[in-house]
Parts: C-alpha cells; structure tokens; sequence
C-alpha cells in the first residue's frame, strides 16, 4: 500500500473510531451534516479565490472528513459503502471517457463535453439539464444550464449574435421600468443578467468568479473610507466618500 493509500485508510480508521466513541460524532446524520459540509464547501472556495494551496491543502482534508462520514453513515445504514461509492466514481470515469479508455476520438475539450453528455442520454438520463442541482447559485445554474445545453447545439454561432442578445434584454429591461411593473422589470432584469452570463461564457470568463471579485474590491475599499473618515460616515457627503474611494482605489494600482 502505498503512503496516499494509507493516509486515507488511516482517515477511514479515525471515522470509524469517532462514530463508536466520541458523543459528537455518534450523533451525527446526514441531514446535520449538509450544513457543515456546505460551509466547508464554501472555505474552500474562499482558498482557492486566494490562490491559498496551504488553506486548500487543509480544506479538502476536511471536505474527505464528511465525505468518508456520509459513507460511515451509509454503511451503518445498509445502503452503501464506502468501497461501492468510489467503485461506482470509478466505472463511471471509466464509461464517460471512451477516448481515453475506448476507441472514441476526441481531439478538443468541446467534443469530450459533447461525448460525456451523449452517453449520459444513453445511460437513461432524460434531458442534458437533468444533472444540474436545483440548489446550485443561481449564476452558477446559469452557466451550467448555458453550458450543457451548447453540447448539444443550442448555441449562438457568433459573439456578436450573443452581445446583440445583450442589447435585446437591455432595452426590454428599460421598456419594463417605464411600465412600472415590478414583476415584469424582475423577469426582464433576470433575462439580461442571463444573457451578460452567456456572453461571459463566450469570453471564456467565469461570471461568478468575476462578481466575487467586484465584491472583494467593493468591500476593500468601503473599510478604507471607514478607516480614513475624518468623520462619522453619516455625517460624510457623498462627494466626501467618493474622494477617499478614489484614493483606495489609486493605491490599489501602485
């Protein structure tokens, strides 16, 4: 057994040892798992947006901890082990990659999705969409939605038919405004923020990745007008903040 293979069968030994001695552990379900797994999720998310490898060295230890718990539970259930779990990742990897393990070619990323989405049809899946969680961010539903749905064809041709998309939603959302009616300018504002998602995927620029980093930025540089206010930030005028937003935001390019 190699050292990778004994780190993670030492994991499996501790969960074991944690779910028959230890009181915390012993009273644990899946249902009060998802919450803290869901959280580790996100603290891993968070290291990689900071390109911090030791936090998600230390991260994805801990998302191995619930994964390798789900499975104790599973196990303890009789409904599955940790064995049939990473066998099945396995098969599967194996099936949905037919140019690798198969005599399928597949030169570019683009005919791998479209390979990967064709079998998953094959295997029973009723639509392209079916594997995309209902809970997923809404951007992130977005993309992927956009993204699954282009394997199969249904996808601009050009860019600029996209950006012309862009300006349709635009001009919709505005109409939508001057009508005042709060429902139909929540649909068309919806209807633009997806098409600028779609327009983001054609530049190769991951639109959830590009917002959190708008609101890394946004919150830097409010906490330096806290910081550097002279005073209270409700005795401050607008032009006053503004002034040292422009000064955080100069130092930000030195």
């Amino acid at each position: 057994m190699d050292s990778t293979a004994q780190a993670f069968m030492r994991l499996v030994g501790i969960m074991d040892d944690l779910r028959l001695k230890c009181p915390w552990d012993k009273k644990q379900t899946i249902h009060t798992l998802r919450k803290l797994t869901i959280e580790e999720m996100y603290e891993l998310v968070d290291a990689i947006i900071q390109d911090d490898y030791n936090g998600i060295k230390e991260e994805i230890g801990d998302l191995f901890l619930h994964l390798v718990f789900y499975a104790k539970i599973g196990q303890e259930k009789n409904a599955f082990t940790l064995e049939e779990s990473l066998n099945e990742i396995c098969d599967k990897l194996v099936k949905r990659h037919p140019h690798i393990y198969g005599d399928v070619r597949a030169d570019s990323e683009e005919e791998v999705k479209k390979n990967w989405e064709q079998i998953k049809l094959e295997e029973g899946k009723k639509s392209v969409l079916e594997g995309v969680p209902t809970s997923l961010p809404a951007m992130v539903k977005a993309y992927r939605l956009q993204e699954k749905t282009a394997t199969v064809g249904f996808e601009w041709d050009r860019v600029e038919d996209v950006w012309e998309k862009v300006e349709e939603e635009k001009a919709e959302l505005l109409e939508a405004v001057q009508s005042g009616d709060q429902d139909h300018m929540e649909e068309e504002f919806g209807d633009l923020i997806f098409a600028l998602i779609n327009y983001a995927r054609f530049q190769n620029i991951d639109p959830e990745a590009a917002l959190e980093k708008v609101n890394r930025k946004f919150k830097k540089r409010f906490e330096f007008i806290e910081t550097n206010a002279l005073k209270s930030l409700q005795e401050m005028t607008l032009q006053e903040m503004d002034d040292l937003w422009n000064i955080a935001k100069s130092k930000e390019s030195k």
